[in-house]
């Protein structure tokens, strides 16, 4: 082909053949070891550091950090190709399928996905003290906590680390709220002094509103005006631009612990030590009704998302639910053993979830039947005694918080919840994973009370430096699933299995285990005995498996929390290595 192209082409444009053509030799070459790991070899120039300096040798560990809001993006993408308007991808029962969750909102008619079980994080003061009230920022990037030392807490909202600290109070922090248009932020104190923040925590103003503690805030649906709630058996309101008090609402014999304005309406609720609950008319300051319903102090009060139900929580260890549009109690929900110090609604669903003095958070489903919310299968069900009495919460963290639960807030999306508590913490939980062996999506699901172990210390962050030190909520159901828990014990990002008990059999309706009933994990079904549970990251050689599980019989099923953890030593024999069971 060459001999035939025209003469007149420059010798430069003829095209000859190469002999430094390009061929792959990568494939011929031996195997090669990994790369270095940049970030290992800084944390051993780092103890190295430390070990020449004579200190302590310091354990770190990256923060993996967790887009719990992604799956907002994939839902809006999803809208654009779904084939009806009402269409939501199936949830399939298993692990990776976490990844195609939607938020709460996708699932409309489906309530379960909004139950907040899953332990996430501990977050922890360097300073400690109680910590009294907890607000999630408008745009849902941060928690912003109020504690009894008077300083604000600002806390990242993906990796739930330490932020920023302000004294923004001279006395306990007893209450903040944002506004509903979230331009501007308004606590209140021990002393009864109010104090106006810019988003920024930029103070524009403070004055005295109250002679006594205020213990509760709550804007008006068009932000012009606020009520307070105080130790002086009084409810105020006031204008917001000026600072000035406009109306006293008196009628209370002793100290207002709770008032909330309704979503859409002119209409305050409050409820006072003097086991009263009583509705006002904001323009007028008259009373238009008195509930007497509860026996003991009105802990918290808290209007549903749509504004047809408020839900009130006593001393008397009840939660009760008005339906306003006939002035008649809804429904009455028991489950707490002591007295319920704080309640909040879900902002999509009606799950409403209240925290009790001995720590744990409970999960009612409100739009499930009474034969559902009353009756629970599994060795922790509560019958209901009475009809429109439900007797068992829809899902329950026995041991969430080590004290009082002071304060509960719900992510803007609905996908995580935030606890604020008496024993110095803020914890943080998420979602159930799908086809979790452990999970709580069914109705009635309650954990046991865990068995306390060892946990390593947070030391990523100076101001968590024991955020771990116990994680409430989870324990051992069966010896296997046991130690599987052990396995993500002591790390704060996200535990690998949640380790739920069972109870949960009276359900089949769960979208992460749909047919059939819950099998798995049921105490009292091939339990190991406590003396013969193996410690965490014990040195001794394992006991044998027929001594962890049993002889392998047909009463030892289900005993490894997968339903035939009995049968598993003597089909398959002992485990290979050194894993903790």
């Amino acid at each position: 082909m060459l001999d035939v192209l025209p003469v007149l082409l420059p010798p430069s444009s003829v095209p000859r053949a190469s002999s430094s053509e390009w061929r792959p030799t990568k494939h011929l070459q031996p195997p090669q070891p990994p790369p270095a790991d940049d970030h290992r070899q800084d944390i051993a120039m780092a103890a190295a550091r430390q070990l020449l300096d004579g200190k302590a040798l310091k354990k770190t560990r990256p923060r993996r950090t967790v887009d719990y809001g992604g799956s907002m993006g994939l839902w809006v993408l999803n809208r654009k190709a779904r084939p009806s308007p009402g269409y939501v991808p199936y949830i399939r029962p298993s692990a990776p399928s976490i990844v195609g969750l939607l938020p709460p909102r996708a699932y409309a008619g489906n309530a379960s996905t909004s139950l907040t079980t899953k332990f996430v994080h501990t977050s922890t003061n360097k300073i400690r003290c109680p910590v009294n009230c907890v607000a999630w920022t408008p745009e849902g990037r941060r928690v912003l906590t109020g504690s009894t030392s008077g300083e604000f807490t600002l806390w990242n909202g993906l990796t739930f680390n330490f932020e920023t600290i302000l004294q923004a109070h001279d006395t306990a922090v007893r209450t903040l709220t944002f506004t509903r248009s979230g331009a501007y932020l308004v606590s209140a104190d021990q002393t009864g002094i109010l104090k106006y923040f810019q988003p920024n925590m930029n103070n524009l103003t403070a004055w005295q509103g109250h002679r006594e503690a205020v213990r509760g805030i709550s804007f008006a649906p068009d932000d012009r005006r606020f009520a307070t709630a105080s130790d002086d058996s009084t409810v105020r309101i006031w204008d917001f631009e000026e600072s000035r008090e406009e109306r006293v609402l008196s009628g209370h014999g002793w100290d207002v612990r709770c008032v909330q304005w309704h979503p859409t309406k002119g209409l305050l609720v409050s409820g006072s030590k003097d086991n009263l609950v009583k509705f006002w008319d904001p323009r007028t300051g008259a009373c238009l009704s008195t509930l007497h319903q509860h026996k003991n102090t009105i802990q918290a009060i808290e209007w549903s998302p749509n504004g047809d139900l408020v839900a009130t929580a006593s001393r008397d260890q009840t939660v009760r639910l008005f339906d306003i549009r006939a002035m008649k109690e809804y429904r009455i929900l028991k489950g707490h053993k002591k007295e319920i110090c704080s309640l909040a609604w879900h902002p999509f669903h009606h799950i409403l979830v209240s925290g009790g003095s001995e720590g744990s958070l409970l999960y009612w489903d409100v739009d499930a039947p009474e034969a559902v919310i009353g009756s629970s299968s599994g060795p922790n069900a509560v019958p209901s005694s009475a009809p429109g009495i439900g007797g068992g919460p829809r899902a329950t963290l026995a041991q969430a918080h080590d004290s009082n639960v002071w304060a509960l807030a719900f992510h803007p999306l609905g996908h995580l919840l935030a606890s604020a508590s008496n024993d110095h913490t803020t914890r943080f939980w998420a979602r159930e994973r799908p086809g979790d062996a452990g999970s709580t999506f069914s109705g009635g699901g309650v954990r046991p009370p865990d068995r306390a172990e060892d946990a390593d210390a947070d030391a990523q962050d100076e101001d968590e430096d024991d955020a771990m030190a116990a994680v409430p909520g989870f324990a051992y159901v069966g010896a296997q699933q046991g130690a599987a828990a052990g396995a993500w014990w002591g790390k704060d990002e996200e535990p690998a299995l949640s380790g739920f008990a069972g109870g949960a059999v009276g359900r089949t309706d769960s979208p992460f285990r749909p047919g059939g009933n819950v099998e798995d994990g049921i105490p009292g079904f091939g339990r190991a005995p406590a003396t013969e549970s193996v410690a965490h990251r014990q040195n001794a050689p394992l006991p044998p498996q027929e001594d962890v599980y049993g002889d392998g019989g047909v009463g030892g099923g289900g005993g490894g929390g997968g339903g035939g953890g009995g049968g598993r030593g003597s089909r398959w024999g002992p485990r290979r290595g050194g894993n903790r069971y």
